[in-house]
């Protein structure tokens, strides 16, 4: 597959170009960060780097969906939306933080540690890492295992934390993503 079929790929999921220019952009923006330099040939030299940059390591950033129809750009996501989740997710570690202090100061250890199992199942792998990612970031849980069909295995600290995987961050990493989801409990064990 050369370069330019890869700008023509129907299987990917949104436009390559806008991706393409998302990722330049983003890059060219780093590099005006880190360099801090804003004379006419540094910027082209920092334009240039970008564009070859995003041309050369796009496809490497495509993913394939599990029954290999579809391919998912990493990074294809709204950044608006972005910003949302990251907001909603602090609040949950907020949330989380408060529950594990009660459970661990009180005179009376409330903590009931358990696994909780559950089937997340979507057709865009990078939900199943966020998701995997954004449990084992909030205190109190701690994602063991998330097979190929979409079982997630989850270690919860407490009750609070227990309860706090009955879909509402599945919701939002689907949200974040704009992809249908399929989401089930399955259960705990002690």
């Amino acid at each position: 597959m050369g370069k330019f079929d890869v700008i023509r790929d129907k299987s990917i999921v949104g436009a390559p170009v806008v991706h393409l220019t998302a990722m330049t952009a983003v890059l060219f923006g780093f590099w005006l960060l880190l360099s801090g330099t804003f004379q006419t040939k540094f910027l082209i030299y920092g334009i240039l780097t970008a564009v070859i940059s995003a041309w050369v390591t796009y496809p490497l950033l495509l993913l394939p969906s599990a029954d290999e129809t579809k391919k998912y750009f990493v990074f294809g996501f709204n950044p608006i939306k972005l910003l949302i989740y990251f907001f909603w997710l602090m609040w949950q570690l907020v949330l989380a933080n408060v529950d594990v202090l009660k459970a661990t100061v009180r005179p009376e250890i409330e903590i009931n540690p358990r696994i909780v199992k559950f089937r997340y199942q979507t057709d865009n792998p990078m939900a199943k890492v966020i998701l995997a990612n954004s449990i084992t970031l909030t205190p109190g849980t701690v994602t063991i295992d998330v097979t190929d069909d979409g079982v997630f295995y989850v270690h919860a600290l407490t009750d609070g934390a227990a309860d706090g995987l009955n879909g509402g961050m599945q919701k939002m990493v689907g949200w974040l993503l704009s992809e249908p989801y399929d989401f089930e409990m399955l259960g705990e064990e002690y």
